[in-house]
């Protein structure tokens, strides 16, 4: 149960959404966008976040969008993680989005939802930023699609009133071999230690990180240091382990130091295996 009162609204569309969000504002709602909805509940739950209103977007055909065309495939930001993992449009997207929480959670949280919230891990980002994905986002300026990179620092930051419509993922992406991994400290389902997310283009291996610094990143110059063929599985592991954009993350889960160990032996592991042809 949430214990304060707030305004709810589900629009059927976007711009009925963003007059919303500005009604509400002007009267002072503190509005929020509501895509699946777990994390905002649990945070209200709590104490954490205290929204006057909330603007529910799953009712908003474009955000649940499910297409695939001739330039690739395009995933509503109110789709579901298993969803997306039922529907194998993107293979890569859905082993991350089914190793997520429990199926439970996975039917509540939205692709949009894991890319904005406040949980830092955000794995659905990984996938989607190897594949060069765009997103298109809907706001008070009207609609614009731009590289998920150009708008996601550690998380997704739409504009002031902006929310995110749809994730477009380009066609050569859904073909090339991939590898996920998820390291976690004691059970399956768990937030990671590591995860590390891998596809290939043109001969190149791309890889993504979460659970090692407070948010997912990827780094073109640790990349470079995984293609180097002149330097042994090991060596590039353990060069790549050296450049991490941040300290590696200390909680719960894992010390910094357990997670570098095992951030090695991953990448070791998933070199070795790249060079056998095994992803």
């Amino acid at each position: 149960m949430i214990p304060f009162d707030f305004i709810y609204c589900r629009p059927a569309a976007l711009a009925e959404a963003v007059d919303a969000y500005r009604q509400l504002q002007s009267e002072g709602k503190t509005p929020a966008y509501y895509g699946g909805g777990s994390e905002i509940i649990t945070m209200c739950r709590s104490g954490a976040i205290r929204p006057g209103a909330v603007i529910d977007i799953k009712g908003i055909p474009e955000c649940q969008a499910l297409l695939e065309d001739g330039q690739g495939v395009h995933l509503g930001a109110a789709l579901t993680l298993s969803r997306i993992k039922e529907s194998r449009c993107f293979p890569l997207l859905g082993l991350a989005a089914g190793r997520i929480a429990d199926h439970t959670n996975q039917c509540r949280i939205t692709l949009g939802g894991n890319l904005c919230g406040a949980v830092i891990y955000r794995e659905t980002s990984l996938p989607l930023l190897l594949a060069d994905a765009e997103v298109t986002l809907f706001g008070p300026a009207g609609q614009r699609t731009v590289p998920l990179q150009s708008v996601f620092q550690g998380r997704l930051l739409p504009k002031p009133g902006e929310f995110m419509v749809q994730a477009h993922i380009p066609g050569w992406a859904l073909q090339e071999p991939y590898a996920h991994i998820k390291r976690t400290a004691q059970e399956k389902i768990d937030y990671p230690l590591v995860t590390v997310t891998a596809l290939r283009k043109d001969g190149a291996l791309r890889a993504a990180f979460s659970g090692l610094c407070p948010y997912p990143f990827r780094s073109g110059q640790l990349e470079a240091v995984l293609n180097d063929r002149a330097l042994s599985c090991r060596e590039r592991a353990e060069q790549a382990a050296g450049l991490l954009p941040e300290p590696a993350l200390i909680n719960v889960e894992g010390s910094g130091a357990y997670r570098l160990f095992v951030l090695k032996n991953t990448l070791t592991a998933l070199l070795e295996g790249w060079e056998h042809d095994q992803i």
